[in-house]
């Protein structure tokens, strides 16, 4: 099983660790991407402030982050797992996952990044700001850029079973299923269950007590179909969960009751 999550706008502190070291990173099919990505945002974040600000639609209060982006290359890195923060890597709670949750979560999580394209949770970066909606002045826009080299990649990192997609919408620009990989890949809407909206905030937070709890289960359906009855076996309510046309991804609906 793969499971996409988009990352978190806010990160924690890069620490004092030992710098980046790209060519350790996962998926090194997107290496020369990467590279290219990070030497035009160094470069950017290392010249004109002001730009860089607007290049990345930052505020004043962010000023800090410009500096952080100049000096990524030196910087301390740690596991992404414990860079990225925020609603859903809170409800996700790696670090209190045991030994072999763990270990699931470092086989089947891949968090999509506009820097790094995507990464595994114990691929160690240094903490950015760099979201996929930047439009860098001579990549472009970065949702487009990685479609190509994610393309070659992603395909063969999903293997042969199940894909669940938990990106929000300008992470998912970045790589689209196509074929029989679209055919076992599910995406979830969480909705408010008396109103059928979707939530906002608690849409997240849901999403990463789903994952926890298939991590700790040990739940790895290989089909849509077996995730929407691994999901109800873990007291989750689900609707949704039949197949849609040839090429596209199930939607399932997880109800809650709570939308704080």
């Amino acid at each position: 099983m793969l499971v996409l999550l988009p990352p978190s706008e806010g990160k924690a502190a890069s620490g004092s660790g030992a710098p980046l070291e790209p060519g350790a990173l996962s998926l090194p099919g997107l290496a020369a991407a990467r590279a290219a990505v990070l030497d035009e945002l160094v470069e950017l974040c290392a010249g004109d402030e002001g730009k860089a600000r607007e290049v990345l639609g930052l505020s004043e209060g962010l000023r800090g982050e410009i500096a952080k982006n100049a000096e990524l290359r030196t910087a301390g890195a740690r596991p992404a797992g414990e860079i990225y923060t925020g609603v859903l890597y809170d409800a996700l709670g790696l670090s209190t996952l045991d030994a072999a949750a763990r270990e699931r979560a470092r086989a089947w999580l891949l968090v999509f990044s506009g820097l790094w394209g995507a990464v595994r949770v114990d691929d160690r970066i240094p903490s950015y700001r760099c979201s996929m909606g930047v439009k860098l002045p001579g990549l472009g826009a970065l949702g487009a850029y990685w479609r190509t080299p994610m393309a070659g990649v992603l395909p063969e990192a999903a293997g042969d079973g199940l894909v669940l997609d938990l990106r929000s919408a300008a992470y998912a620009a970045a790589w689209k299923p196509k074929g029989e990989v679209a055919d076992r890949t599910a995406t979830v809407r969480v909705l408010h269950a008396p109103t059928r909206k979707v939530v906002s905030h608690f849409n997240k937070a849901t999403k990463g007590r789903i994952v926890r709890s298939l991590l700790e289960a040990g739940a790895a359906p290989a089909s849509p179909a077996e995730l929407v009855a691994a999901l109800r076996d873990l007291g989750y309510v689900v609707e949704g969960g039949a197949p849609g046309k040839a090429g596209r991804a199930w939607q399932l609906d997880v109800l809650v009751d709570e939308i704080h």
